[in-house]
């Protein structure tokens, strides 16, 4: 039925899409013409995938919404193996394509400047600097950070990510000028107010969908028209909750796969900034939003498939497509940015930045001997000194009963009486 379907759309689409074309005179515009061709052929690619597209972990709304983000993924990724293997020059240019507006430099900008909380040089407004920082990227922090937070499902992860990309922005300020900010703005606004709060209210929302009790009904089952109304909201929420429970600590392999989530996690976040670089994208341009919107949606679906596969190797026995679609088009982004500015990426660091961060990994490399290799073997050792101890006490104990012979002692000799006689 789903493959008959699947042809039926299939057909019925590509009967409109010829319709259309027959009805129109094709124009002489190759540039038009091969745009449109692309969204046509995309098209029915979305079509064909959505209906027959291995469904994921995910049920609601509707499966057929995340099949779409699957296929999405893939047209994506495409998209950027193209622009992969185009020259600096053509691949810039290229973006004309999606909007005229862009492949032009983009304008140097002081992020930085005056870091004055209370400037009583401006007589007008002191506190010219606070409102500045009030733009549309005060809610889109907060909102994503509340996203990030559903999709993580781990307070802890998630501060630590929050305050290690606060880091990289101060590790590469010499590399990109927009990761210049004030100490306020890196601390106050961003890691307290925008991603803390974002945090919170991620975690209250977790808190009442684990406490939700997950009893479904049909639509036409329903009485009332408030009862109906009420299920097609709960209709975009979980069809059932798993709490995610990482527990880094517990073993070798769970501490290596949650620093590899964090380590990708951090380089997808830094690809944003890298690639409205590389790209000459403006930070407000609608395709750095619509990635974001990308991301939110896939990115769910691949933590989830992540933590099945950690949690569950045994029944899920293979990392799931999302969560491989996801780390091939982070790793593709990274290399875009290489290939397109080399000579950016390769600016050294300050020697106070490498000292601090080699300082870290010294840090993170020594717990993590310590946790998993020397604390075992000294446990280990621990465990049997009191196994020893333990046994010998008890033969001391045997040792002393009553008229002062070991039971220990009596028996062999009686099991060598008992041989002899036999």
């Amino acid at each position: 039925f789903r493959r008959a379907h699947t042809l039926t759309v299939l057909f019925i689409l590509t009967c409109a899409l010829g319709y259309v074309t027959l009805l129109e005179e094709t124009p002489q515009d190759t540039a038009y013409n091969t745009k449109r061709g692309i969204v046509a052929s995309i098209l029915v690619f979305l079509c064909f995938g959505v209906t027959q597209a291995k469904d994921g972990p995910f049920s609601r709304p509707h499966p057929a919404y995340w099949r779409f983000w699957l296929c999405v993924s893939v047209v994506y990724e495409l998209f950027l193996i193209f622009i992969l293997f185009q020259t600096v020059q053509d691949g810039r240019q290229f973006m004309k394509y999606i909007d005229p507006h862009l492949g032009v430099p983009l304008p140097e900008r002081d992020y930085g400047g005056n870091c004055l909380i209370y400037d009583p040089g401006n007589g007008t407004d002191p506190f010219h600097n606070i409102w500045d920082k009030l733009d549309g990227f005060v809610p889109a922090h907060f909102f994503g950070w509340y996203l990030k937070t559903l999709m993580i499902r781990d307070w802890w992860m998630c501060m630590i990510i929050s305050v290690m990309f606060e880091f990289l922005e101060y590790s590469l300020e010499h590399q990109l000028p927009n990761f210049s900010e004030c100490w306020w703005d890196h601390w106050i606004m961003d890691v307290i107010l925008c991603n803390g709060l974002g945090i919170y209210c991620g975690m209250k929302t977790l808190s009442w969908l684990s406490l939700k009790t997950y009893k479904w009904q049909g639509l036409w089952n329903i009485p009332t028209y408030k009862g109906k109304m009420k299920r097609i909201v709960f209709q975009f929420t979980p069809y059932s909750w798993v709490k995610f429970e990482w527990k880094p600590a517990s073993s070798l392999r769970r501490w290596l796969a949650v620093c590899g989530i964090i380590f990708v996690f951090l380089l997808a976040e830094l690809n944003t900034f890298y690639l409205k670089f590389v790209l000459w994208m403006p930070p407000e341009h609608y395709l750095v939003l619509l990635r974001l919107v990308f991301f939110v949606n896939v990115g769910g679906v691949a933590m989830r498939e992540i933590y099945d596969f950690m949690d569950d190797p045994k029944f899920h026995k293979k990392l799931g497509q999302q969560a491989w679609l996801v780390a091939a088009i982070t790793a593709t982004e990274f290399l875009i940015v290489v290939k397109y500015d080399p000579y950016t990426l390769t600016l050294s660091l300050p020697f106070y930045i490498t000292q601090c961060w080699i300082l870290g990994i010294i840090l993170v490399l020594t717990w993590t001997a310590w946790r998993f290799f020397i604390r075992d073997i000294t446990l280990r050792y621990k465990e049997i000194r009191r196994q020893k101890q333990e046994h010998r006490h008890e033969r001391d104990k045997c040792l002393s009963n009553g008229d002062g012979h070991s039971a220990l002692l009596e028996e062999p000799s009686g099991s060598k009486l008992r041989d002899r006689k036999l």
